[in-house]
């Protein structure tokens, strides 16, 4: 008779999540995580085959951790995109090897951005059309504002998380939103 699983799969995801937060990707191993979780490697092999499988499912994990932090923001203004801003570059300054993991490579998906996809759906639609009747841009300078500001941040956050930059939240967002002025301003010329 096969021996019952006892280990479930989101005890080993926990697990892993934990170990990623403190102390980056490279140090989980499927030997690491089984150490930490008091089992042999078996469960874990078993649920996921190998690293790689534990990677991709670690990665749609952290994802979903790090969405509940903007879960309940309404996205549909300025105020919604400047709290989205806030989430991400609180993560890059709080978690700074899950920021790493998440968005700047170490994570098993590739994400060439385009600009032609960023932003994209219908709640970043939504939200840019709010933006753009709050600012009295068109939709698209309202978009281009948008794009250019995610770029800013992201740019801002990942000196954050790799050690380049040291500043708190309140100063990076003081950055970003003289920024976003300036790139408002600068779709105003352009009209």
């Amino acid at each position: 008779m096969a021996r019952k699983v006892t280990i479930s799969k989101d005890i080993i995801l926990q697990n892993a999540l934990e170990m990623l937060i403190e102390d980056g990707y490279s140090s989980i191993s499927i030997h690491t995580l089984a150490k930490r979780i008091g089992c042999s490697t078996q469960p874990i092999a078993w649920h996921f085959e190998n690293m790689e499988g534990l990677r991709k499912a670690l990665y749609e994990y952290a994802l979903e951790y790090e969405g509940k932090k903007t879960d309940s923001v309404d996205k549909k203004n300025g105020l919604a995109f400047r709290k989205m801003g806030e989430a991400y570059i609180n993560t890059a300054i709080r978690e700074p090897n899950l920021f790493k993991f998440l968005y700047l490579g170490e994570g098993p998906i590739s994400k060439p951005y385009s600009l032609i996809t960023l932003p994209k759906g219908k709640a970043d639609a939504d939200m840019i059309k709010n933006i753009a009747e709050e600012t009295g841009l068109t939709t698209q300078a309202a978009a281009t504002v948008v794009q250019d500001t995610v770029f800013y941040t992201h740019g801002i956050a990942s000196m954050i998380a790799t050690g380049v930059l040291k500043i708190t939240l309140k100063q990076a967002i003081s950055m970003v939103i003289s920024a976003s002025v300036g790139f408002i301003n600068k779709e105003r010329t352009v009209l």
